[in-house]
């Protein structure tokens, strides 16, 4: 398993569980998880459903926490943190990429970008500076002044990922950042994500696309809440094709 070494992780996931209980029943979404993600890694979660990806995006994002086990973010236990506690972590060290933008419909590219700074009490000037800066990473200033229903899926989902970068986060986490786009908008998305990973941002993308998991250095393949195969992201998801057709074949 590839986790980059102690020194350098971001992430580090110990024998994590998540259980719910529905209608009298428990029902185990994650399995004893454990991983590790280096600063400045691009890794693709994958899993079909009902695999756990979701549940485990949920935990990564401080969302929802594990029923057991550990979760270290940048140097900190966010296993046990209260609602408070957590809503800071996510303000300050995670970037959501969200697969339908959650854009707000009536302010313009600028504005949507710059919420993350307002929640931070960063005065306005210091704000457009740093909201502008952001667009101009994904090539969307000339945009900045447009809401989003004057916008492109894939210009849409552009000032999402500079919403996401703008506080200067710990990582990316991207829930099926491609769903909602054609293909050839997708593979825009997917060399722009290959550019913030060069300039050394941390993705995390979790997906059911082989095709997008195929993309990423590296791969975590989950099945029946269990972590099944991690490595590099075109072995990964190809095991995940093989599976899908055998399964399509029957």
């Amino acid at each position: 398993m590839s986790d980059g070494g102690n020194a350098s992780k971001l992430i580090e996931v110990q024998d994590i569980t998540r259980v719910f209980h529905v209608g009298g029943e428990e029902v185990r979404a994650l399995r004893g998880v454990s991983f590790g993600i280096s600063r400045g890694e691009w890794v693709a979660i994958i899993g079909q459903s009902g695999s756990g990806k979701s549940t485990l995006m949920n935990v990564l994002g401080c969302l929802d926490t594990p029923s057991s086990g550990r979760y270290t973010l940048n140097g900190k236990d966010v296993s046990r943190m209260s609602d408070d506690e957590l809503a800071v972590i996510r303000n300050e060290e995670i970037g959501f990429i969200f697969q339908t933008f959650q854009l707000l419909p009536r302010e313009t590219a600028l504005a949507n970008v710059e919420l993350p700074l307002v929640y931070r009490g960063i005065p306005a000037r210091e704000r457009k500076a740093r909201a502008t800066a952001a667009l101009e990473k994904v090539q969307l200033a000339h945009r900045m002044h447009h809401r989003p229903n004057e916008l492109s899926g894939g210009q849409r989902q552009r000032v999402a990922i500079a919403r996401a970068l703008v506080a200067e986060p710990s990582m990316l986490l991207a829930d099926e950042p491609t769903g909602n786009l054609d293909s050839a908008t997708g593979e825009e998305i997917v060399r722009l994500f290959a550019e913030l990973h060069q300039a050394g941002n941390t993705l995390v993308l979790v997906t059911h696309e082989p095709k997008l998991a195929a993309r990423c250095p590296r791969a975590i393949r989950l099945s029946d809440g269990e972590v099944v195969a991690d490595g590099p992201g075109r072995e990964v998801a190809l095991g995940i094709g093989q599976s899908v057709m055998a399964a399509g074949g029957t």
